[in-house]
């Protein structure tokens, strides 16, 4: 199994966890909105960790919940954790064996806070400190740039958040076109190695998203690090005005997700600036022909994807361009240098 068995297996992947989590996230999502939880606090670490991101907008914007990112490290390192005041801890990782995440979880039980991991070891130390367990059912995997596992947690996370809602028959009617939108995508592999092509020599980029696509910029980043070596960083485009558009000169790459939705116009806006103002070489992945209209490389994203779920379908391109771009370049797809599957940090 490789790197892109892994990348292409993510459609019937995420379909499978459709179909057999959907009882389970339902009866946890009652009991969290029984518990009436005044806010929800997550852990995790790396690609999980941007899973965490994609919660705290999807979360607050369609469940009016209040959600912030954890600081492991004062658990762990400084022992001086915050008062939690029955917020829900919820712990995402794939292995589930990260001490460092552990410790919030335990934590959060020893001061009386309802917990929940997400993982794909059920029988892990995080699972084993959980009041609800979810498991991602992404399967054994083996290439150590993460891609099944991450969109898998996106979409546990997705259907957490619909299962929460009152009326959730149109939220899981859109959650099931999520596969179908996948293959979509899949089918542009030769178009996205071609276009990997034009940036074998880039050695430094930024990543931009906003809204949910915030999670995509991270998530991108930390693909084309890890596997291609690039100098790579992620910015929304509001903190990106914010000084670091200064880096931007001609031919400077910038990778873009706008998909449509409440951000693409001032997305735009940007892409427009860097284009005309800044001459940079701008990749754009979209559902809107304006914006695929203004960049040199442009991947389309299927037209009907809502905002609320175009992480899903943006990172896909994503991660194929991060894999062609790896083999362009002659490093090796499967064993990225000095990283391992499992990174157990204190």
């Amino acid at each position: 199994m490789s790197l892109k068995t892994e990348i292409f297996e993510q459609p019937d992947v995420v379909e499978n966890l459709l179909k057999s989590q959907m009882d389970a996230i339902i009866r946890i999502a009652k009991e969290i909105k029984k518990a009436n939880v005044p806010y929800v606090h997550i852990a995790a670490r790396g690609t999980s960790d941007n899973a965490g991101r994609y919660a705290s907008y999807l979360w607050g914007a369609h469940n009016q919940m209040t959600v912030g990112l954890a600081t492991p490290s004062l658990y762990s390192v400084y022992q001086q954790p915050p008062r939690l005041n029955g917020a829900l801890v919820v712990g995402i990782s794939q292995s589930g064996q990260s001490p460092d995440i552990v410790s919030v979880l335990h934590e959060a039980r020893k001061q009386g806070c309802p917990t929940l991991a997400i993982t794909n070891e059920k029988d892990s130390p995080l699972a084993k400190e959980a009041d609800w367990v979810i498991d991602i059912c992404a399967g054994e995997e083996k290439a150590v740039a993460a891609t099944k596992t991450y969109t898998t947690e996106l979409m546990v996370v997705a259907m957490l958040s619909a299962a929460m809602q009152d009326n959730f028959d149109q939220a899981f009617t859109e959650l099931k076109k999520v596969p179908k939108w996948m293959k979509s995508v899949l089918k542009k592999d030769a178009e996205i190695e071609q276009i990997a092509q034009r940036y074998r020599f880039m050695d430094q980029c930024v990543v931009l998203g906003r809204g949910y696509n915030y999670a995509t910029s991270f998530e991108w980043t930390i693909k084309l690090k890890e596997l291609t070596y690039v100098v790579a960083d992620g910015y929304s485009s509001a903190d990106f005005r914010h000084g670091p558009i200064a880096l931007v000169d001609r031919g400077f790459p910038v990778m873009v997700i706008n998909p449509k939705g409440a951000v693409f116009e001032d997305m735009l806006t940007l892409v427009k600036k860097l284009r005309e103002d800044h001459l940079a070489e701008v990749l754009v992945i979209s559902n809107d022909q304006r914006a695929l209209d203004l960049a040199q490389s442009a991947i389309a994203i299927p037209e009907d994807v809502p905002e609320w779920l175009s992480p899903l379908i943006c990172i896909v391109p994503a991660q194929l361009f991060a894999y062609h771009l790896t083999e362009i370049k002659g490093y090796s797809t499967e064993t990225p240098r000095w990283i391992s599957k499992v990174t157990e940090t204190k």
